[in-house]
C-alpha cells in the first residue's frame, strides 16, 4: 500500500492524538505517528509543537525513522533553536554508530540544522567523521564542512576544517575527492583559502577517470582556475582531459571544453599539437546539437563564443547549423547566428541559398534574422556582395511588407560597406517608399535619400513627403530627415531652401525633444556662419561600416570563456552582473562604517557619507525589523544635492540610487498628513500640522546636505512647507539640515494675518527615525501682521519609532 493515505489526514484534534503515538512504547505505531508528522509538515502544517515528542524517537535503530526524525529537525530547528539543542547528543552518539549509513545521515543533517547555537557542538562529530573509515561517511562530511563556512566562516578556519579538506584530495575514493574539491570551490568562492597547485593538479587528474559525472565537473571546473607552469605541463593536462569529451554528459563535454579552451591560449599557435586538439572539439559540440531542444540552446550559446574567439574549430561543420523546420525559435535563432559567423567565400554559396529559403518562412521574426542575415554576409564577404544584394532585391520584389523593410535596413549598411558600387537599385528602392511604415526602415530610406540626394531627381518631393506629419514621426526618423534635407540643401542650394527652412524650423521651434533642437540649431548655426565648413562637417566622408558589429568585446570574451558551461555563457554577461553578491549581511557591505561608528541616526549618515569606500558595493533593501539601522549602512552619495562632492568633483550615483531614489519624497498634503487629525490650534499654534512634502523632497533634504562644509555645514534654500490660506494666515517656509552635528529645523515664520500670533510649539509625531524636537521653539515676542522671523528648533533622534507609509511620512 502507498503513503498517500497520510496525506488525507484533516480531523481536529490531531496533533493531541500525534503527541499520544509518538510517545507509545509500540515501535510501529512509533513509525505510522513520525509518517503522519512528516505528511502534515509537508501540506504546511504546523507540527512544531510536537518538536519534544519527535526529537525523543531519535533514539531508535531503524534507520527509515531515523530518516524522518532528521527530516523533521531540518524544517523546525531554525524556529526551535532551543529545543533543537536536545538533538546534539543523539548527532553525537549516532557520527559513532557502527552503521556507515546512519554516520553519513547524521553529518548530513548537521550541516543542514543552521542554527548558530549548536554549530560548536558539531565541530568535533564533524571532524571525526572527516577521518572515517568508509568513503560514503567523508565524501558527506566534506560538504558538512561548505555548509558549516556559509553560516560561520571563521569557526571553520579556526577549527582547521579546510586544512582536513585539502588532506581528502589525497582520498583513495575518487568521490571523497570530488566532493572535496566541490566544497573548497564553494568556500573558495567567498574567500580565496586554498591555490590549486600541481601536486594537488595530479591527484584530481587522477581521480577524474572514476568519478560520477557531477563529480568529473566539479574536478573540471577546479582544473580551469589552474595556470600550468609550463607548455609540457600544460600539454599533460590537455592529453589527459581530452577523453572526456566522449561522455555522454553534455556539463562534463562543455566544462572539458572549457579547460582546453583556456589550456590552448597557452601553447604556441602553430604547433602540431594544437592543430590535433581543434581536431577533437569539433564532433563533441556537434553531437550535443542532436540533443533535445533545451540542451541544443545552451550549447549553441556556449559555440557562438568558441566561434568569436576560435572559427577554425567549426569551419568545416556549417551544415549542422542549417535550421530544422521543426527547430524551436529560440534553436533557429541561434543557429543563424552562428551561420553568419562561420561564413566566408568557400560556403557562401551555401549559406545564401539557405537564407533565402529561411526568408519565406511563416515565422515573422525568423524571416526578418533572416534578411538581414543576407545583409551581413554582404558586407563580411566582399565577393559575395553582388548576389547578396540581388537576393534582396529578389526578396524585395515579393512585396512583402516586412521582407521589404527588413531589406531596406540592411541594404542602407551594404550602401555605408560598398560607396558608389550598387546605387542603382535606389529607384527600385524609392518605388516601395509608401510601404515603409516602421521607425528603422523609414529612417534608412531617408539616409538614403539624402545621402545621393545628387542622383535622384525628385529627392526634394520625396523628403518633402515626409515632412508633412513630422511630429508623428519617431524621433530617430525625425533626426534622420533633418539631416538629410540639410545634406539635400547643401548639394542643391537653389531650389531646396524653402525646404531647408521649414525642416530647422519644425526642429527647432516646434519641438520639445532636446536632441531635435540640439541638432537643428547646430545646422542653423552652420548654415548661417560658414557654409563651406557646414559641407565639410556634414558631407564628410564617412568611416566604412564594421564587419561584424555584434561580437563581444575582446575581454569580456576572454572572461565568458572562463564561463563556458555556466549561465554566464548562456547569458553572454559577466557573473557579477546577474549573480546578487550582497548575500553577506547589509552592515557588512558599507566598508566605511567601523566598529566605532557613531550610533545617532545623522552622525550615522554622516559617517557613511564621508567615509570613501573603494569600489561601489551593492546595496540591498533591509528587512522591516532592521530598518533603523540598515538604512543608514547604504550608500547616501548620490543624494548630495547639487554641490560638488569633498573632492571637487560630482559624485556619481550609487548602485542602488542612494536613499533619496530609494524612498523618494515626504508625502502628504498638509503639514499633518491624512490620518492626523489635531485639533484647531488657532493662531497659537506652532506649525499647523503638515506632512513635510511640501518642500522636504526625500531624506537629502530631510537632513539637509549630508556633507559637512568646513564651516560645519550647508545651508539650503527654504522650501514652502505651509500656506497661509492653509493656517489662518501663518506661512511656514524651511529646511531640516544638519550643522556642527545637530539636525535643525530653520525655519521662517511670517504672519500674513490681520493680527498677532503668539504661543508657538512644535511636535512631531512618531516617525521612521526616531525624530522629535530636543528643545522648545523660543520666541521673543509675539509675531505682528506683516512681520517675519527666523527660528531653529534643535532635533534628536531617540524618539519613539513607527514605521510609516511612505517611509519617509514626517507628521509635524
Amino acid at each position: 500500500m502507498t503513503d498517500s493515505k497520510y496525506f488525507t489526514t484533516t480531523k481536529k484534534g490531531e496533533i493531541f492524538e500525534l503527541k499520544t503515538e509518538l510517545n507509545s512504547d509500540k515501535k510501529e505505531k512509533k513509525r505510522e505517528a513520525v509518517k503522519k508528522v512528516i505528511a502534515s509538515m509537508t501540506v504546511g502544517k504546523d507540527v512544531s509543537a510536537l518538536f519534544p515528542d519527535v526529537v525523543n524517537c531519535m533514539q531508535t535503530d531503524n534507520v527509515e525513522l531515523k530518516k524522518l526524525v532528521y527530516l523533521y529537525l531540518m524544517n523546525y530547528a531554525k524556529s526551535q533553536p532551543d529545543l533543537a539543542i536536545m538533538a546534539v547528543n543523539t548527532f553525537v552518539k549516532d557520527c559513532e554508530d557502527p552503521n556507515p549509513l546512519i554516520r553519513a545521515l547524521a553529518v548530513r543533517t548537521m550541516g543542514c540544522i543552521r542554527v548558530e547555537k549548536i554549530t560548536e557542538y558539531l565541530c568535533e562529530p564533524l571532524r571525526k567523521c572527516m577521518k572515517d573509515e568508509d568513503p560514503y561517511v567523508r565524501k558527506t562530511a566534506a560538504v558538512c564542512v561548505a555548509k558549516l563556512h556559509d553560516m560561520n566562516p571563521t569557526l571553520v578556519e579556526e577549527q582547521g576544517f579546510v586544512e582536513l579538506l585539502n588532506d581528502l584530495l589525497s582520498d583513495a575514493n575518487p568521490m571523497v575527492v570530488a566532493n572535496a574539491v566541490a566544497a573548497l570551490t564553494e568556500i573558495n568562492e567567498q574567500r580565496p583559502l586554498i591555490e590549486v597547485n600541481s601536486q594537488m593538479v595530479n591527484k584530481l587528474l587522477t581521480a577524474l577517470n572514476e568519478c560520477t559525472e557531477w563529480g568529473q565537473v566539479f574536478i573540471l571546473d577546479a582544473l580551469a582556475d589552474y595556470s600550468p607552469r609550463d607548455e609540457r605541463e600544460a600539454q599533460n593536462i590537455c592529453e589527459r582531459i581530452s577523453p572526456r569529451l566522449a561522455h555522454a554528459n553534455a556539463a562534463v563535454v562543455l566544462s572539458t571544453v572549457k579547460v582546453l579552451m583556456k589550456l590552448i591560449e597557452l601553447l604556441p599557435n602553430d604547433s602540431e599539437f594544437i592543430t590535433q586538439l581543434i581536431r577533437k572539439l569539433a564532433p563533441p559540440m556537434v553531437t550535443l546539437l542532436s540533443a533535445e531542444p533545451e540542451i541544443q540552446y545552451v550549447a549553441l550559446r556556449n559555440i557562438n563564443l568558441i566561434v568569436q574567439k576560435r572559427p577554425d574549430i567549426l569551419k568545416q561543420e556549417m551544415k549542422v547549423f542549417f535550421v530544422k523546420y521543426n527547430d524551436p525559435i529560440y534553436v533557429k535563432m541561434e543557429k543563424l547566428d552562428i551561420m553568419i559567423r562561420l561564413a566566408q567565400q568557400s560556403n557562401i554559396a551555401q549559406v545564401l541559398s539557405e537564407l533565402k529559403e529561411y526568408a519565406t518562412e511563416v515565422d515573422v521574426d525568423f524571416v526578418r534574422k533572416s534578411v538581414r542575415a543576407i545583409g551581413r554576409c554582404a558586407i563580411k564577404v566582399e565577393q559575395s556582395s553582388e548576389r547578396c544584394v540581388a537576393t534582396l532585391l529578389e526578396l524585395i520584389q515579393t512585396k512583402v511588407n516586412y521582407v521589404v523593410q527588413e531589406a531596406v535596413v540592411v541594404i542602407k549598411d551594404i550602401f555605408r560597406k560598398y560607396p558608389n558600387r550598387y546605387e542603382s537599385i535606389i529607384s527600385t528602392l524609392c518605388e516601395n517608399l509608401d510601404t515603409l511604415d516602421e521607425p528603422e526602415a523609414r529612417a534608412s530610406m531617408i539616409w538614403i535619400i539624402g545621402e545621393y540626394a545628387e542622383r535622384i531627381d525628385n529627392a526634394d518631393e520625396l523628403l518633402e513627403s515626409f515632412l508633412d506629419g513630422f511630429h508623428d514621426e519617431n524621433t530617430q526618423v525625425q533626426l534622420q530627415l533633418l539631416t538629410a534635407v540639410v545634406k539635400l540643401f547643401l548639394k542643391r542650394p537653389q531650389d531646396t531652401q524653402q525646404l531647408v527652412q521649414k525642416v530647422l524650423s519644425l526642429a527647432t521651434q516646434d519641438s520639445d525633444n532636446p536632441d531635435l533642437r540640439d541638432r537643428g540649431y547646430i545646422y542653423w548655426r552652420l548654415l548661417s556662419a560658414d557654409p563651406v565648413a557646414a559641407k565639410q562637417v556634414v558631407l564628410a566622408e564617412k568611416p566604412l561600416i564594421s564587419e561584424e558589429t555584434d561580437l563581444l568585446e575582446p575581454s569580456l570574451l576572454d572572461q565568458l570563456i572562463c564561463h563556458i558551461g555556466s549561465l554566464a555563457s548562456v547569458y553572454h554577461k559577466p557573473p557579477n552582473s546577474f549573480i546578487d553578491a550582497a548575500r553577506q549581511p547589509l552592515r557588512q557591505i558599507n566598508n566605511g562604517i567601523s566598529s566605532g561608528a557613531p550610533t545617532g541616526l545623522l552622525d550615522t549618515v554622516a559617517h557613511s557619507t564621508t567615509s570613501t569606500t573603494n569600489s561601489a558595493q551593492p546595496t540591498v533593501i533591509p528587512a522591516q525589523d532592521t530598518l533603523i539601522a540598515d538604512l543608514l549602512s547604504l550608500d547616501l552619495n548620490s543624494s548630495i544635492p547639487t554641490g560638488a562632492s569633498a573632492t571637487g568633483g560630482f559624485p556619481a550615483p550609487s548602485a542602488s540610487g542612494g536613499l533619496e531614489d530609494l524612498l523618494g519624497g515626504i508625502g502628504g498634503d498638509g503639514l499633518m498628513g491624512d490620518n492626523s487629525s489635531p485639533q484647531d490650534m488657532g493662531h497659537g499654534a506652532a506649525m499647523a500640522a503638515a506632512s513635510a512634502n511640501a518642500g522636504m523632497g526625500g531624506l537629502a533634504d530631510l537632513f539637509g546636505s549630508t556633507i559637512p562644509s568646513a564651516t560645519g555645514g550647508l545651508n539650503l534654500p527654504k522650501q514652502l512647507w505651509l500656506d497661509a490660506s492653509k493656517a489662518k494666515g501663518m506661512q511656514l517656509e524651511g529646511s531640516v539640515i544638519r550643522r556642527n552635528g545637530r539636525i535643525l529645523m530653520d525655519m521662517t515664520i511670517t504672519n500674513k494675518a490681520m493680527q498677532a500670533m503668539s504661543g508657538f510649539a512644535v511636535q512631531l509625531n512618531k516617525n521612521s527615525f526616531g525624530l522629535f524636537p530636543a528643545e522648545a521653539i523660543q520666541m521673543p515676542a509675539p509675531l505682528l501682521p506683516g512681520q517675519s522671523i527666523n527660528v531653529s528648533v534643535p532635533c534628536n533622534t531617540g524618539g519613539p519609532v513607527q514605521r510609516m507609509d511612505p517611509l519617509t511620512n514626517l507628521q509635524v
